[in-house]
């Protein structure tokens, strides 16, 4: 449910300033924007793309500048953005930064907030739950709780989409306390910054893996991630984790037998130190995840005792991140500067995201395969020498296999196959088993297609084979929404000329090509809700309103509108362009009402998650009081279905169409080495009854799907099944 933006503002390379060991103070000046500009940009702050960013003179809240974000359809990338950086040199338990805001246009801006440790993104907040800033000059505030491991904090503002937004009088406060005020510590080196053995890469380099290798690397790999969250020297941070594995694994590939490879381990527990007796203790006391079958008596005697006495709430890899509380993982290097990992970055990067899903994972439970299987041919098919390209869709296909539809590996979908620059100039979606023509981009190239055309090969190749060869790197929580993503992919290739096989009245063969298509015409293609404005009045009696367009600000506005119809149609067959389950839920319903619990991990015990409530929708004017209908499918996913659950909890809600894409909660991002980064989801998200939903999507209280028939006759068929139900006496 997080928005989308927040996660690739998470994933922002920070620039040079940032970077240094000891970023500059930040002073006033800097933060007022008044420095002289340097060729019309506020000096002292990095950031992009270059001609969207300006020192304003005209529109200031105070003093002789600001900072104007300006964009228009034609710039760079997603958002524009500034940021500065200022080393932690102090103590305390609190950041906050406030500053004035305004905008004008379509775009969201934001403050913003990332604490940095051994490699960026330890801690990060944004304004995605606060306000929407409007058209005035207004005061707004981030903050989040100072990371022990922390060693610099970058601030700065974004503006995501078309339009112009200021930034003006900006204060960066400790505990309350001006910046200047802080109280300074000297923070002493950890062994991230201290261990360099490695830093060049590990020395091991494989052909391949014998089948005793492959046994004692996995029997490695689940006493690494145990160690790596429970005992208490390394949950306290007195090891560089990943090393101490580097250094261990040439005798772990040479260990003749099992016995071998258990007394390897075993030595290694005991150089750890003696673990003294807990007090307090963390609660449970037993551990059903310790097998002796698999590690030997001697070793699984030492593992026992070692969780017996764990130390509470003491995790140096992994926190929980602020308000939320899904796991942040911290101090989890990626390791950039090996760009094509050997064989020993490849165990680490397979051992790391394997060991947080058996761990810090809500959903663990719901995997269909059994997990240790999963880590021994993750390790068979990624160990062996291989170029970059084919590791990333090793690790992308590991993965995949938490059957999550966070769980992907973001920074290398451009590896993802079918992979290329380009492709058809059309929007496909699955459908009764067929991939199937339901959109046309604005190219003279998609004259070719008709809507309702049925794609059976490309230059030769079955559909089917293509979705064959390619589905196991497609991470997804429910098979319609694999098949959505698939669909999304389907035609990409190289840039140019491609034979298509098509059903339409006939089966036919046409020439096509394929072309580079900008993120704002890919969403229109991807979405399935109506054409044209955000608010429409459908009849006299029912109002339609759909949140891929959706602006916070302007909710009340929407539902003043509606205000004499006798129904509301919600249409979220997308995702929401702003963050608006309380905007809108709360002029739904007639009193406080409940619509979803979670379930967290406990930092003492992982593996073990505590379920607790989530917030209540509180009436708000102005009040609807007529019917809604929420219309989803399985474009629906994350925010989309947890804005599903909220409005769906007022007293004359339903929920109208096919199954959601089954993946909500909090994403928790990992780096993993290489300079890769993955997701999964952090929160487990569940109904106030009990009732989950990861993988089975929302509740649907009228189930209507989409036909090719349908597609083909240019009708909406889960808005005429809406309709309908409307129609019909309650």
């Amino acid at each position: 449910m997080r928005k989308i933006c927040a996660i690739l503002l998470f994933l922002l390379p920070v620039g040079t300033e940032a970077q240094t060991a000891t970023p500059p103070a930040i002073d006033e000046g800097l933060l007022g924007f008044e420095a002289e500009p340097v060729d019309g940009r506020p000096r002292g702050w990095f950031g992009g793309p270059n001609n969207t960013l300006f020192s304003d003179t005209a529109e200031k809240h105070g003093g002789a500048r600001s900072l104007r974000l300006d964009r228009t359809a034609a710039s760079a990338n997603a958002f524009s953005y500034v940021g500065a950086g200022v080393p932690i040199d102090f103590s305390g338990e609190t950041l906050e930064l406030r500053g004035w805001l305004k905008r004008d246009g379509e775009g969201v801006p934001s403050l913003w907030m990332r604490q940095d440790g051994a490699d960026p993104g330890m801690a990060f907040v944004d304004m995605s739950q606060a306000p929407a800033v409007s058209g005035k000059w207004g005061k707004h505030s981030i903050s989040f709780p100072l990371e022990p491991q922390a060693r610099s904090l970058v601030i700065g503002v974004r503006l995501v989409g078309v339009g112009k937004a200021w930034a003006d009088d900006l204060e960066l406060l400790v505990d309350g306390k001006p910046y200047a005020q802080r109280v300074r510590v000297e923070r002493p080196p950890s062994p991230l910054e201290t261990d360099q053995q490695f830093d060049k890469g590990s020395g091991i380099a494989l052909d391949g893996l014998t089948p005793r290798q492959v046994d004692t690397l996995v029997l490695a790999g689940k006493v690494w991630g145990f160690l790596k969250y429970h005992h208490p020297a390394i949950t306290g941070g007195k090891y560089h984790w990943d090393y101490e594995l580097l250094r261990k694994l040439p005798a772990l590939l040479a260990a003749p037998d099992a016995a071998a490879a258990q007394k390897i381990l075993v030595d290694w527990v005991d150089s750890l130190g003696e673990v003294s007796k807990c007090d307090p203790c963390a609660t449970p006391a037993e551990s059903s995840r310790i097998d002796a079958g698999l590690l030997g008596t001697e070793l699984a005697a030492r593992l026992q005792a070692i969780y017996r006495n764990r130390v509470p709430n003491q995790q140096f890899y992994v926190g929980l991140a602020p308000g939320a509380g899904n796991p942040a993982f911290h101090n989890e290097p990626a390791y950039r500067g090996i760009a094509v990992p050997d064989s020993g970055f490849r165990i680490l990067a397979i051992y790391r995201f394997w060991n947080v899903i058996e761990y810090w994972f809500p959903y663990r439970d719901l995997i269909d395969e059994n997990w240790d299987e999963v880590l021994r041919d993750a390790l068979r098919r990624g160990t062996p020498a291989m170029n970059s390209e084919n590791f990333q869709r090793e690790l992308m296909a590991l993965v995949a296999r938490a059957d999550d539809g966070h769980a992907n590996l973001w920074s290398a979908t451009r590896q993802r196959e079918p992979a290329g620059e380009c492709q058809l100039p059309v929007g496909l979606r699955y459908v009764e088993k067929q991939f199937v023509v339901k959109s046309l981009a604005a190219d003279e190239g998609a004259r070719s297609f008709e809507i309702g055309d049925v794609l059976t090969s490309l230059d030769g190749v079955p559909v089917g084979d293509i979705v064959e060869r390619v589905r196991r790197y497609y991470g997804a929580s429910n098979e319609p929404a694999r098949m959505r993503e698939i669909a999304n992919a389907l035609t990409r290739g190289t840039c140019g000329a491609v034979k298509v096989s098509l059903r339409r009245k006939r089966t036919m063969t046409i020439d096509a090509q394929r072309i580079k298509i900008e993120a704002p015409q890919l969403n229109a293609l991807y979405f399935n809700d109506r054409p044209g404005e955000t608010f429409q009045m459908l009849s006299q009696d029912v109002a339609y309103l759909k949140l891929s367009s959706i602006k916070q600000a302007d909710v009340q506005g929407y539902i003043e509108k509606a205000h004499d119809a006798k129904a509301l149609i919600v249409d979220i067959r997308n995702y929401p362009s702003e963050f608006v389950v309380f905007a809108l839920g709360q002029l739904l319903v007639d009193g406080p009402t409940q619509f979803v619990r979670f379930s967290h991990a406990d930092l003492s015990s992982p593996g073990l998650f505590a379920m607790r409530d989530g917030p209540e929708l509180k009436p708000s004017q102005p009040h609807f009081a007529g019917r809604v209908i929420i219309l989803v499918d399985q474009t629906s996913q994350s925010q989309a279905e947890y804005t599903a659950m909220a409005l769906r909890a007022g007293p004359r809600s339903l929920v109208v169409g096919s199954q959601t894409a089954g993946a909500d909660g909090n994403v928790s991002n990992l780096d993993l080495p290489g300079g890769f980064r993955a997701g999964l989801s952090g929160l487990g998200v569940f109904y106030p009854d009990g009732k989950p939903t990861q993988q089975v999507g929302v509740a649907i209280d009228v189930p209507c799907r989409t036909t090719v028939a349908g597609i083909r006759a240019g009708r909406d068929e889960i808005l005429d099944c809406a309709l309908k139900t409307l129609a019909m006496p309650r």
